[in-house]
C-alpha cells in the first residue's frame, strides 16, 4: 500500500484521467477468496447451473426439490455463494429449496470489475431463471444489493440481512485517503464508474432508498456491534428506515462470523421459515443431477417464470 500511495501521488498531477482509470479498476475489483473444505463439500452436493447477465457468465448452485419454495443466499463483497453454506442444511431440513450464486467478478463467475448494481442485476436474473423467492438471506453488500433489486420490483416476501452495508459508495472516501487521491481524481473515478454501470452513486444510499420506497416486507437485521469491516451503525440505519424491521445486535462474531455461528444461522432460518430450525444429526443428501434436469431444462424454466429461457 505504501508503494501504491507513492505511485498514485506521483501520477495524478500529470495524468489525472489515467490515475482515475487505475483507481477505478482497483476500487471495483473484488478480492478472491477460497472456500473451506466444508463449504466445497456442500457445493459438491448441489445442482450447478449458469446463466449470462450483461454478457458475463454467472455461476450458481441449487439444492432441494425443484418444486419447493426457494430461499436465496446472497454473498457480500469479495466473497462467494458457497460461504453461506451453513444455511443450506437447516433450510433443506425445513423443506425449502436453496439457491445461491457467485456475483459478477467473484468466485466461479466471469472475472472483471463489479459493483452493487451488478450484484443486484445478477440476483434478479438468477431469480427469474430459478423461480420466485420465498425469502432471502444476504450478507454484507449482498444485503444492500438485495434491497436495490427489491426497489426495481423483485418480490422478496421475507429477508434476513447479516451485517449489511448501508451505502457502499461511501467506501470510496477511505479508499481515496489510503491512496492519497485528490478530489479531481475521485470525481473522475465516480464519473467513469457511473457511465460504465449506468447508475448514479447517489442512488446507492440504502436507508434513503428504503424510506423513499416504504419497504414493509418482514426484515431481520443481525449485526455485530464490534464489526470492524461494516460498522454496526449501517445495519441499524437500514433497520430504522425499514418499516417493522427487527434489529438484533450481537458481539464476538465480527463481520464474517455472523454467517457461520449456529445460533445466528438458526435464528435466520427460523425467521425465514416461521418454524424453529431443525437439529441436523446427519447430512442431507439428494439427487443433484436429477434436480438439475428438473429445474434448469427450458420447459421447467418457462413454467417457473412464464417466459422463454434465456
Amino acid at each position: 500500500m505504501r508503494f501504491a500511495r507513492l505511485f498514485f501521488r506521483a501520477l495524478q498531477p500529470i495524468a489525472p484521467e489515467r490515475t482515475a482509470a487505475l483507481a477505478e479498476r482497483l476500487f471495483f475489483t473484488a478480492p478472491q477468496v477460497r472456500l473451506s473444505p466444508a463449504e466445497r463439500a456442500t457445493l459438491e452436493q448441489s445442482a450447478p447451473f449458469s446463466l449470462t447477465v450483461a454478457g458475463r457468465r454467472i455461476a450458481g448452485w441449487s439444492w432441494g426439490p425443484g418444486d419447493g419454495p426457494a430461499v436465496y443466499l446472497v454473498h457480500g463483497w469479495g466473497s462467494r455463494g458457497g460461504r453461506l453454506a451453513a444455511f443450506v442444511g437447516p433450510l433443506l431440513a425445513a423443506g425449502y429449496r436453496v439457491v445461491t450464486f457467485d456475483a459478477p467478478g467473484n468466485g466461479a463467475s466471469d472475472p472483471g470489475l463489479t459493483s452493487m448494481p451488478e450484484y443486484a442485476r445478477a440476483f434478479r436474473a438468477v431469480v427469474e431463471a430459478a423461480g420466485p423467492a420465498h425469502g432471502v438471506i444476504a450478507h454484507s453488500m449482498g444485503g444492500a444489493a438485495t434491497a436495490l433489486a427489491m426497489s426495481w420490483g423483485l418480490m422478496v416476501p421475507r429477508a434476513v440481512f447479516l451485517a449489511p452495508a448501508a451505502n457502499p459508495a461511501a467506501y470510496v472516501d477511505p479508499f481515496a485517503e489510503v491512496l492519497g487521491l485528490n478530489r479531481q481524481v475521485v470525481r473522475r473515478l465516480r464519473e467513469r464508474s457511473e457511465r460504465r454501470i449506468a447508475f448514479r452513486w447517489s442512488d446507492l444510499d440504502i436507508p434513503a432508498l428504503v424510506r423513499e420506497r416504504k419497504f414493509d416486507a418482514p426484515l431481520l437485521v443481525i449485526h455485530d456491534r464490534e464489526d470492524k469491516r461494516v460498522p454496526w451503525q449501517d445495519g441499524a440505519a437500514i433497520a430504522s428506515a425499514w418499516r417493522g424491521a427487527e434489529l438484533v445486535s450481537v458481539t464476538g462474531h465480527g463481520h464474517r462470523g455472523v454467517v457461520t455461528d449456529p445460533a445466528i444461522v438458526a435464528r435466520a432460518v427460523e425467521f425465514i421459515t416461521g418454524v424453529p430450525a431443525p437439529r441436523l444429526d446427519a447430512p442431507i443428501t439428494w439427487d443433484a443431477p436429477a434436480l438439475e434436469r428438473e429445474l434448469y431444462r427450458p420447459a421447467e424454466r418457462r413454467r417457473l417464470v412464464g417466459a422463454a429461457s434465456p
